[in-house]
């Protein structure tokens, strides 16, 4: 009877210790997996990515739209990098005259590369903006040349017309 009982035993003491060293094993995996997680995730970079839009503070949009009559303002590389788009949508037609005014020569300065842009002037077609009476709700633009391309993507830029000054725009 005792060569029975110890036969019919050993399979239980087996699967006994068999099933503690799994449960053992499980819950050292679990232990391991949770003081190996990552840490918290860095914080975003001060700078969007290319893909992302620009986006001015929120006081700097509320000073273009009350003083200069604007929003919606973007710097945007374009033509394979040989010119700079600056655009702006008309809010106030009054306030933003200063922006299509004829005579005020634009800039587009970037600090870092150390260069100041203006708008070329062709032979047929003239100056590369619009400078046509401002209408709410329109919007508007003009080019930079960007010969030898100094001004990359990323690249904050400053855009100046007359008296108005946009600054810290990103180029996209």
């Amino acid at each position: 009877m005792c060569k029975q009982m110890c036969k019919n035993s050993e399979p239980v003491i087996g699967f006994s210790l068999l099933g503690s060293v799994l449960a053992a094993s499980i819950f050292l995996s679990a232990a391991v997996a949770q003081s190996t997680a990552p840490a918290a995730k860095p914080a975003a970079p001060a700078t969007p990515f290319h893909n992302q839009p620009t986006r001015l503070q929120k006081h700097a949009t509320i000073y273009y739209e009350s003083v200069w009559g604007v929003d919606s303002l973007s710097v945007k590389w374009a033509e394979s990098g040989e010119l700079i788009r600056f655009s702006y949508r008309v809010l106030d037609p009054q306030k933003a005259k200063a922006l299509n005014d004829k005579k005020a020569e634009p800039a587009l300065i970037d600090p870092q590369a150390r260069v100041k842009l203006v708008v070329p002037q062709m032979e047929k077609i003239g100056a590369l903006r619009q400078s046509s009476t401002p209408e709410a709700g329109k919007s508007y633009w003009m080019a930079f040349s960007n010969s030898g391309r100094p001004v990359k993507r990323g690249d904050h830029v400053d855009v100046v017309i007359g008296q108005f000054r946009a600054q810290g725009l990103i180029v996209e």
